[in-house]
């Protein structure tokens, strides 16, 4: 993985690993549209390719029937950004490659429930983990990525 921008490896882990932010998920249609979707994600630090090191993966949970599924099986070339909402402004983004593999059990979905809404025991885990409803997780492995970070720009968050 390529990886540029003012942070080292430990920091993007550090970023990724503790954002309560969705990926924001750019990919093309069938029709070579270009297309954009937000998804909750995790981040796996460890995941990564035959190489000695981890070159980390972004995992999302959605429907197996979101039209997204079909979008990344016809063209797997995506690209994503990771980024605060509130000054100052800092994230990550890039591009990669992405895959799509079934989440029988939605184990991944229900840590994303804990991570976003801090469990499963409200409306949206209902509704998500009806057992008719098929989920998939979308796999993200970078190939390029760049850190940013306006903190010095913008002088600290105020509190």
């Amino acid at each position: 993985m390529d990886s540029t921008g003012p942070w080292d490896r430990d920091r993007v882990d550090e970023f990724l690993a503790d954002a309560r932010v969705p990926v924001r998920l750019g990919c093309r249609t069938p029709s070579d549209r270009p297309w954009i979707v937000s998804l909750w994600f995790a981040w796996d630090a460890d995941a990564g390719s035959a190489s000695d090191e981890p070159t980390g993966a972004i995992r999302c949970a959605t429907s197996a029937n979101a039209d997204l599924v079909e979008f990344v099986e016809h063209d797997d070339e995506v690209s994503f950004d990771v980024s605060t909402n509130d000054p100052p402004y800092k994230g990550i983004r890039g591009r990669g490659r992405a895959t799509v593999v079934p989440d029988e059990e939605k184990r991944l979905l229900r840590s994303l429930l804990t991570k976003y809404l801090g469990g499963t025991d409200n409306a949206t885990a209902e509704r998500l983990l009806r057992p008719e409803r098929d989920e998939v997780e979308i796999r993200i492995e970078p190939e390029r990525l760049h850190a940013w970070d306006y903190t010095e720009r913008m002088g600290p968050a105020e509190e």
